[in-house]
């Protein structure tokens, strides 16, 4: 399976990608600088995300996965964004190559980290 039309569109076009100055949550999953990573940066107020970023050195899938979810988060709560599951992001993304879905599951674990920081 070759890439999705969206996540070849996020691929092209990174949304909120790279470190937010007025974040106050940071969440990630992966080991910056050994392997795939992903880091996200949240600012919320009270249960809203009302902004996301994230950053990663990942393949296409990653940032196509990591760009989705920010954009996904932003105006919702984070009660709501818990509640996502990788698959769901698979599938809103209109799938991913066969081995990639780890992305998915990388980036939500980077959000789920951001949203339990505090």
């Amino acid at each position: 399976m070759m890439l999705s039309d969206r996540v070849q569109d996020h691929v092209a076009r990174p949304r909120n990608r790279g470190e937010m100055a007025d974040a106050n949550r940071v969440g990630v999953a992966g080991v910056p600088g050994d392997g795939p990573f992903v880091k996200i940066w949240l600012l919320t107020e009270s249960d809203t995300i009302l902004k996301a970023s994230y950053d990663t050195n990942g393949c296409p899938s990653s940032v196509g996965c990591s760009s989705a979810l920010c954009e996904l988060a932003m105006g919702r709560t984070m009660e709501k964004m818990k509640l996502l599951q990788p698959r769901e992001l698979e599938l809103y993304l209109g799938g991913l190559p066969e081995g990639k879905g780890y992305y998915a599951d990388l980036a939500i674990q980077a959000l789920r980290s951001a949203m339990e920081e505090k």
